[in-house]
């Protein structure tokens, strides 16, 4: 096992929070000196079944802790699944059924190993004691916790203040979350940083409840396709880590420069040298940024497909791009966004792809688009912020490059 501060600098890499940064190292000492390794504690409620590589950044921090031999505990919420946890909602959150929570749970044990140590990773679900509460418990569950110290949180805040319903439901499951790091005894829970509030809440019912405090850690949110709202697969701008190769080589390959270097903090598996080496390459011309690109989508899909798969997406991809059976004179357009997500047959028409919007439309509808060497046919979808190659009708060509 490393040394505690050789431990702590592999664990701070790309966190927000380290709450607080002196417990952890004492946690971390008194583990090296007992030799007993730290319980540390994610939770995922189930609430849809994929796995994509905004989820990743938690699960690469937890394979870390694994990889420094402390144990690792995924807890599947199949009990506040059922609730739906409130964090950045606008609207109560329509409950899943036990039936829909326990499929989705299944998927996820099946994808995350893919991360993962399986032989050393608990997996426990949390309906295991939430479940067997009664009515009493539940009783003082709530008395630990003030309906101000509730308003406090800013979604609750802002329902409130905009007269937007909140069930007492919601107030219950950070109170749930919290008593989950009581009884798994929990040292140390990580999440996004919009988990703030219900970690904390963890640290403040193991205090209540005579328990030694968890550590907090938060991790960054994984910016989705767009370049600006989180990683979802409701928002469409999400890369699944079951997705074909292709498909997450061409949507890596796709995201902006600035971009991809968060990409490379927070999902690549090089060194921090060899980070600060691609931005200062990046910065003085050395480092072409399409290339660091190409070698980051080759690193994210081999770790999930293995490195036969990556390198065939990788020729598939530079085939839309460098096949001989294209023209090699493809005209290339620099589009300044208007947003970071345009609708493409207006891009169409700025380009001079299409004489008019309804022109693009109707050479949607009738299947004479591709983007990236697939057929595009919805024409109310739009394409985020990047880089893309045009096809309409059999012969026009045109590269697309924001900027």
């Amino acid at each position: 096992m490393l040394k505690p501060e050789e431990q702590f600098k592999i664990i701070k890499r790309g966190t927000v929070e380290i709450l607080l940064e002196e417990e952890l190292l004492q946690k971390l000492k008194h583990s090296y000196d007992t030799k007993t390794p730290l319980k540390i504690k994610a939770g995922f409620d189930p609430t849809a079944p994929d796995i994509h590589l905004g989820h990743t950044v938690l699960l690469e921090k937890m394979r870390q802790f694994q990889d420094l031999g402390h144990e690792v505990i995924f807890l599947i919420g199949d009990f506040t699944g059922m609730i739906g946890d409130p964090t950045g909602r606008s609207e109560i959150r329509k409950p899943l059924t036990k039936d829909d929570v326990l499929k989705n749970a299944e998927t996820y044990k099946a994808q995350v190993f893919k991360i993962l140590d399986k032989e050393k990773t608990r997996i426990v679900y949390n309906s295991e004691w939430l479940g067997a509460m009664n009515a009493i418990d539940f009783a003082r569950l709530g008395a630990m916790q003030t309906v101000a110290r509730m308003l406090e949180r800013e979604d609750f805040k802002k329902r409130f203040e905009n007269q937007q319903d909140i069930s007492i439901l919601e107030f219950y499951y950070p109170l749930l979350q919290a008593y989950d790091s009581v009884f798994l005894k929990a040292d140390v829970e990580i999440g996004g940083t919009d988990q703030k509030f219900n970690l904390l809440m963890g640290r403040t019912m193991q205090k209540r409840m005579g328990t030694k405090e968890q550590v907090v850690i938060t991790v960054p949110l994984l910016e989705g396709l767009d370049g600006v709202n989180k990683m979802s697969k409701n928002l469409g701008n999400y890369i699944g880590i079951t997705e074909q190769p292709k498909d997450m080589f061409g949507k890596i390959m796709s995201i902006s420069d600035e971009l991809m270097l968060k990409y490379y903090e927070l999902l690549s598996h090089i060194s921090i040298d060899e980070l600060n080496a691609i931005k200062t390459g990046i910065k003085d011309g050395s480092v072409h940024p399409r290339n660091a690109k190409e070698a980051l989508a080759l690193e994210v899909v081999e770790r999930y497909m293995g490195k036969e798969a990556s390198l065939k997406a990788k020729e598939e991809f530079e085939h839309i791009f460098k096949d001989k059976g294209l023209p090699d004179d493809i005209p290339v357009f620099k589009l300044k966004w208007e947003d970071k997500e345009m609708w493409l047959p207006k891009i169409m028409k700025d380009s001079g792809l299409a004489k008019s919007t309804s022109e693009a439309i109707r050479l949607i509808k009738q299947g004479g688009v591709s983007v990236n060497g697939e057929k595009w046919d919805d024409p109310d979808k739009k394409l985020f912020e990047g880089e893309y190659l045009l096809k309409a009708g059999k012969r026009k060509f045109l590269k697309i490059i924001s900027v």
